[in-house]
């Protein structure tokens, strides 16, 4: 049976815990406020909000280039008999494109494009893990990969408009309204991009039960097995809710995780979001 490597970028917003559970390697994005520029991981999310309250500006985010995604793959190499890199979705990031470019310069180096984010990454590591052991090849293993990503089902609640509209996500009058009327966005993942979803107002722990309740309403085909309550440092009882209404609905195992700086630069404090693969299940 082939020793796999199972990859992705600290993107995945998954504790060291979680990543030594599932022997799954990160390569980091780098993150930069103002002149600092260090891996996300060192740079935590406070540090994103305290820069965002400091200057009003985002910080940026850097893609890993072909070089570093080449090195490292090259030692992964040394350890592993195959590496699957599971990327950020194209759609958002260049990342992807740079890790395919630098993989068709290396034997056994598979690149999946997750068409997802944040622990949407982690659901099909974790599935890789659970293929590999069952000592399925890896050309086997990204093809089942890349079916069951279409049934990702990966959105989040976010609380305050203002990091979509200095990210050019919303209009200075949706901003406006949305700090007005309490309004608090859903966004979602459709085909590799983030998109506009349902629009919640009022408190955040009610918001939370409704936005949980409708996507379980409308993805209602949950692999009960594992599930993740992602959040950038969202309140405990946000998060006791979320778990709530997961566990009413039958999930096994739930797992609660932060989003680190590169996702929360983009969404700001005390977003939430279930994410789950919608099919039932596979066999």
């Amino acid at each position: 049976m082939k020793k796999i490597a199972i990859s992705a970028e600290t993107t995945i917003d998954v504790p060291k815990k979680i990543l030594d559970e599932y022997d799954i390697h990160v390569i980091p994005f780098h993150v930069l406020l103002g002149e600092r520029d260090a891996p996300d991981g060192e740079i935590t999310p406070q540090d994103i909000f305290d820069y965002v309250d400091k200057t009003g500006l985002l910080p940026k985010t850097s893609a890993v280039n072909e070089f570093q995604y080449e090195e490292y793959f090259k030692e992964l190499r040394k350890e592993y008999d195959a590496v699957i890199h599971v990327c950020l979705s194209s759609g958002i990031s260049s990342s992807c494109e740079n890790a395919i470019e630098a993989s068709k310069r290396l034997d056994d180096v598979y690149v999946v494009d997750s068409h997802s984010l944040s622990t949407g990454i982690a659901l099909l590591c974790i599935y890789a893990r659970q293929l590999a052991k069952e000592g399925k090849e890896p050309e086997e293993i990204v093809k089942l990969m890349e079916k069951r990503r279409e049934f990702l089902q990966v959105s989040f609640v976010v609380n305050t408009m203002k990091y979509l509209y200095k990210g050019g996500r919303c209009t200075g009058l949706q901003k406006f309204a949305g700090a007005l009327f309490r309004i608090k966005p859903q966004i979602v993942l459709r085909d590799g991009k983030m998109i506009p979803g349902k629009r919640y107002h009022g408190r955040n722990t009610p918001v939370v039960r409704d936005y949980c309740l409708d996507t379980l309403e409308e993805f209602d085909n949950p692999d009960l097995s594992i599930v993740f309550v992602t959040h950038s440092h969202a309140s405990e009882d946000m998060v006791i809710e979320a778990k709530k209404i997961l566990r009413e609905r039958g999930f096994k195992n739930i797992i609660e995780t932060t989003a680190a700086a590169t996702i929360t630069s983009h969404c700001g404090p005390k977003t939430l979001g279930i994410l789950y693969i919608n099919d039932g299940g596979v066999k």
